[in-house]
């Protein structure tokens, strides 16, 4: 098929580099702010696991093609148009449109990979004209590891009223559908409202997950027997049940506010979302708060390493991610920070620039840690996992672990001489 794809989003790179591999011919329309030439060079693109080699490999072979305006791309005929485009850049359609409804009367099929407003896909198709049809297909890429979640999916949410629409579809992503059937099809509506309302699931998990830790921490309780016993429930099971120091991430959060918006919009106040967005983002100051008990409130001139900015291993992005809470904590006390991540310093630097309190390290995380008191982890990365516990105790002044995911075990932690604090957990040397 011939494929139009337009956006700049993760979402919209794993579609181009994907269906010009399986042997669809696709133009690729970047979003004017951020052009191929922008791209090419962004942290998060480079990270990701073979995505680059492949919109390379299919910019050699020329089964992709990149094109810098609507005009331009819709020299040749595109039977499918892909829309990946973050919710702000929703306004930004009207010139796509315009040259559609120059090219000619020909049917389309459009297929709305963006998390729009409910019912947007609706009214995209009433903007094509009669004879053709508009879809919703939930964007449910995962950064770190986008190829693979688009071409080896666990399932497609498809939003569709038409039967000659889904079978386009179903042929589009054939190749993506082989193992096993992973399309599940409903009404458009009711795909768009079904992506914001798993990651209002998730997020609500996750939150109530960290009220958990909270109390279990104030009562003297392990959380992780807590969370052990919980996700043992068939009821319930393991997913999403880790307590830690907030969440964050592009999609997510922005899924989260947009659930907000169409809770909002249909005359309905959530009083449960408020609750979940509140609690995340109480969580993120949690290790600033361990901090301040352990040192009892004199923090001003003390130095703490941090390991982990990016809002997840495996990705470059600091959207949302807790770090940026916990920086403005610290550094409003006096407190300096040497921080390392493996993946987002330039995002970092970017965000908060050359800030007198920052020092920023690469290569081996025990640098950040010479001359501080403590250790903050905040991501999880597998470089983070088994560091070496006796050059550690050295290292920090207080000999103080402030473990934001609960990757340690406590009791281990504590046998080398240091102070465990984590999610509800802790140990004494």
């Amino acid at each position: 098929m011939h494929v139009l794809v337009h956006g700049s989003e993760l979402s919209a790179a794993t579609a181009a580099a994907a269906l010009c591999w399986v042997g669809h011919e696709v133009t690729w329309l970047p979003h004017g702010d951020q052009p191929w030439s922008t791209l090419r060079r962004a942290d998060w693109l480079i990270r990701e696991p073979r995505l680059l080699d492949q919109l390379e490999s299919g910019l050699a072979d020329a089964s992709l093609r990149l094109v810098a305006s609507a005009e331009e791309a819709l020299q040749h005929p595109q039977e499918v148009v892909w829309l990946s485009l973050s919710p702000e850049q929703r306004g930004d359609l009207d010139e796509l449109f315009v040259a559609l409804g120059s090219n000619g009367a020909q049917s389309r099929l459009l297929v709305n990979h963006s998390t729009f407003p409910v019912g947007e896909t609706e009214r995209l198709e009433a903007r094509l004209g009669q004879g053709s049809h508009a879809v919703a297909l939930s964007d449910m890429i995962e950064e770190g590891r986008a190829w693979e979640t688009f071409t080896r999916p666990g399932r497609w949410l498809l939003g569709c009223d038409d039967e000659s629409a889904e079978a386009q579809v179903r042929e589009l992503l054939r190749a993506f559908n082989r193992r096993r059937e992973v399309i599940q099809r409903m009404p458009r509506r009711a795909a768009e409202l079904t992506k914001l309302a798993i990651n209002g699931m998730l997020a609500t998990r996750i939150s109530y997950m960290n009220e958990v830790a909270g109390l279990a921490d104030s009562l003297g309780v392990d959380v992780e027997f807590v969370r052990q016993g919980m996700g043992s429930d068939p009821r319930i099971g393991y997913e999403y049940l880790y307590p830690g120091c907030g969440f964050g991430g592009p999609n997510f959060s922005r899924d989260l506010m947009r659930l907000a918006d169409v809770q909002f919009s249909s005359g309905r106040r959530s009083a449960l979302l408020e609750q979940v967005l509140d609690i995340n983002e109480h969580k993120k100051e949690t290790l600033f708060r361990k901090l301040w008990a352990h040192l009892h409130g004199r923090l001003e001139g003390r130095c703490v390493a941090i390991w982990g900015a990016a809002f997840k291993p495996g990705t470059a992005r600091i959207d949302h991610a807790p770090v940026l809470t916990l920086l403005r904590a610290l550094w409003a006390q006096g407190v300096r920070v040497r921080l390392h991540d493996p993946a987002a310093l330039p995002a970092l630097r970017e965000e908060v620039g050359n800030h007198p309190l920052l020092e920023l390290f690469e290569g081996d995380p025990l640098e950040a840690c010479r001359g501080a008191d403590a250790l903050m982890l905040v991501t999880e990365w597998k470089a983070y996992w088994n560091p070496d516990w006796r050059q550690l105790a050295t290292l920090l002044a207080e000999r103080l672990v402030l473990d934001g995911r609960n990757i340690y075990d406590p009791a281990w932690v504590a046998a080398q001489g240091l102070t465990y604090r984590g999610i509800g957990r802790r140990a004494d040397p």
